[in-house]
Formats: structure tokens, C-alpha cells, sequence
């Protein structure tokens, strides 16, 4: 197990050590569960109490806390001060981290690879793995066990894919992407003609498109992207896509986007640059929605957005209307139960008036 001393960390994190410099640590860990050879992080004011409470090493924590709480600085915890703890922990998790074990370079015994598919210098293709007959996998391509590139795809360098993933034929995955177990890219897209009589069958509309992953894009564990009808259904470069997320096809998906899981995008839909949707958000079809917009997690996108606006809620709406309208229905109880006092209170009103009253309706 590698070890570090703190004033090695303070220099890969750019954060100001206070404390020892040359204590060791071998890890990274949660306050909570963080023993005194690891470096924890606390990201702002809310958690000082498990930061109070850890048995770690060290401590990554916004510049100025040790001073606003003076009680942190303690002989038995460092502290690692920086601007962005967030990213400056991130740093110290990937000095740690250790390398997941990959299929050798070249062409395990047990894999099948077409005749006339091209594969790069460095390529490694894992056991069972499957290259399709003219299929193109660039440098250093990395097929995880099970793997199956279908005939005519193309895989740009260094992309890793994890087991049992499936490039359908004539799909194009770019450089540098990272593919999670069980995905599975170019399935044909939801498309049917209705029937005319009813108890008739559906028919099926031919799916003749393809999908474009473009460079450095990541995709979780079994999610799925469907081809095109006709063209291309399109993941931008640099996106990052959750597990169990479905992009239906013909869909557009903009650079730099950010998708949690079981996000799922209906047929038609371009979505702009740098968007960041919640998870279990779904978005109607033939729809366009602008960049850097923000789409909260379980909203319901049923008409076109503009770009850089917060959505919540289904139907989604606008963050600062959404939350009046939930804290509106938050009151309904109460409401409904003052209305049934007063309804009480009228009708008791009406029983009490006199004959008199009731002839000339005072």
C-alpha cells in the first residue's frame, strides 16, 4: 500500500499544510470512518461535528474554518487549507487510487476477432470479447471480457470498454471515452406505425441511423443509446452520462453535459451545451432545450426550455415558481380543513336564522 506524507499531499492538493509534514498516511476515507492513517476532507461549516469527532491524519478544509472555528486545531489533526477542498481531495483520492486490473495488451485466446477488423497499436482485447468484420479500434483500445463491437464500429484511442457491453454494427464511439459494464449503444429506436383496425398489429419502422459518441464522453452502467431512424443520434463531446439512462433516437445530447441516473430522453430531442439533469428526470421528444440549463431531479420536461434556466418539478417549470407551487400544495391540509370549518359555520349560521330573516333574506 503507497504512502504519502502530508507535506506531499499539500503539494499535490496546492493546499497550505498545517501540522507535522513528515507524518505518513496510505489513504483516503469518509469523516466518519477515516482511522489515523487517512486524509479526510470536510467541505464547509455544516460538517465541523464529524470533523471534530474524526480520527483521521489530515484534513482537507476551506481556506479561513481553522480560524473560524479555533477549536479544529488539534496536535493529532492536520489540516490541508485550500480554496476548492472539493477538487483538492479529489487529487489526493486519485494519488491513491489504485489501477483496476485490464485485459492484457493484444488478443486474448478466447476472443473473436473478424479477419479484416483494423486494431491499433497496443490494442487489448479481453476473453470472449467480440470484433465484428471491418470494425476499426484505434491505440491502446481496451475490451473488457464480453465485450461485443459489432461489424463496421469504430473505436477511437484509448477508449476502455468494461464487460459485456454492446456497440451494435456501424456505431461510432470516439477517443479517450470510458464505457461502463452492460451498456449498449445503436439498439434500434422505439419506432412503430399504429394500427389501423383495432387488435391489428404494430408495424416496425426501420431504424437505418446510427449513433456518434464523440471524444472523452463517459457512460454508466447499462444505459442505452438507440440509433437514429435516419442521421445520427449524437452524444457531444466531454458528456457524462450516469448509469441507467436512456437516449432515445435521433436525440442530441450537447458538449460538456451532465446527466445522473435513470434520466431518460424521449425520441426528437436536442439538448444543449454544458445542460445538467437530475436524476430520474424525463424530457418529452421533439423538443429543444437550451444550454447550461439546469433540470432538477423526477421533473417532467414537456416543452422546449431556453437556455440557462433551473427546471423543477413536473410539469417543470421555473425553480422560483416551482417552489411557491410546492410550498402552495404543502398548505392545501390546512386550507381544505378551514374551509370545512367555515362551511361548518356558515351552514350552523343558516340553521339559527329566524323566519323572519330567512322572508327578507337578512
Amino acid at each position: 500500500m503507497a504512502q504519502h506524507t502530508l507535506s506531499e499531499l499539500a503539494q499535490v492538493a496546492g493546499a497550505l499544510l498545517q501540522g507535522d509534514p513528515s507524518r505518513q498516511v496510505d489513504g483516503t476515507a469518509a469523516l466518519g470512518d477515516a482511522g489515523p492513517s487517512h486524509v479526510t476532507f470536510c467541505v464547509d461549516a455544516k460538517h465541523v461535528d464529524g470533523l471534530l469527532a474524526t480520527r483521521a491524519a489530515a484534513a482537507v478544509v476551506p481556506r479561513g474554518l481553522e480560524i473560524a472555528r479555533p477549536e479544529l486545531v488539534r496536535p493529532d489533526l492536520a489540516l490541508l487549507l485550500s480554496d476548492d477542498p472539493n477538487r483538492a481531495f479529489t487529487k489526493l483520492c486519485a494519488l491513491f487510487a489504485t489501477e483496476r486490473p485490464r485485459p492484457a495488451v493484444g488478443v486474448h485466446p478466447r476472443a473473436v476477432v473478424a479477419t479484416d477488423a483494423v486494431l491499433g497499436e497496443g490494442a487489448a482485447i479481453g476473453e470472449l470479447a467480440v470484433v465484428g468484420s471491418r470494425a476499426r479500434l484505434g491505440a491502446g483500445v481496451v475490451l473488457h471480457p464480453g465485450v461485443v463491437i459489432g461489424p463496421d464500429c469504430e473505436v477511437g484511442e484509448g477508449t476502455e470498454i468494461h464487460p459485456n457491453t454492446v456497440l451494435y454494427a456501424g456505431v461510432r464511439l470516439g477517443a479517450r471515452c470510458l464505457v461502463h459494464a452492460g451498456a449498449v449503444l445503436g439498439a434500434d429506436g422505439f419506432g412503430f406505425e399504429p394500427p389501423r383496425r383495432l387488435g391489428e398489429p404494430w408495424t416496425k419502422i426501420p431504424q437505418s441511423g446510427t449513433v456518434v459518441v464523440e471524444d472523452e464522453v463517459e457512460i454508466g452502467a447499462n444505459t442505452t443509446i438507440d440509433r437514429a431512424r435516419f442521421g445520427i443520434t449524437r452524444i457531444g463531446r466531454g458528456t457524462k452520462l450516469d448509469n441507467l439512462i436512456h437516449i432515445a433516437h435521433n436525440c442530441e445530447i450537447g458538449a460538456g453535459s451532465m446527466f445522473a441516473a435513470q434520466v431518460g430522453v424521449a425520441g426528437s430531442t436536442r439538448i444543449g451545451r454544458s445542460a445538467m439533469i437530475g436524476g430520474q428526470a424525463g424530457i418529452g421528444g421533439h423538443l429543444v432545450l437550451g444550454d447550461g440549463l439546469r433540470i432538477g431531479g423526477q421533473a417532467g420536461v414537456i416543452g422546449a426550455v431556453p437556455g440557462g434556466v433551473d427546471l423543477f418539478g413536473t410539469p417543470a417549470r421555473p425553480k422560483r415558481e416551482a417552489l411557491k407551487h410546492f410550498a402552495a400544495v404543502e398548505r392545501l391540509p390546512k386550507l381544505l380543513e378551514r374551509i370545512a370549518e367555515l362551511e361548518a359555520r356558515l351552514a350552523a349560521l343558516e340553521r339559527d336564522r329566524t323566519p323572519t330573516q330567512k322572508e327578507h333574506g337578512a
